[in-house]
């Protein structure tokens, strides 16, 4: 074996270890994800708004 080539145990060894990526980052790298994060954030934020809405109107008098 040649004297200047590491064995590959220390090779692997030298290497650093892989990052791991930031959760918000995986979630921007997943369009389809955020679309449909976009889409329930919105449908559940109006329905709240228009059920609040409904329940703050004041009783109508009839005529």
């Amino acid at each position: 074996m040649d004297q200047q080539t590491p064995p590959p145990e220390a090779r692997a060894a030298a290497q650093p270890p892989p990052e791991q990526v930031p959760l918000l980052q995986r979630l921007y790298d997943r369009p389809f994800l955020l679309l449909a994060a976009g889409f329930l954030v919105m449908a559940i934020l109006f329905t709240a708004w228009g059920l609040w809405e409904v329940m703050s109107l004041p009783q109508a008098t009839l005529p």
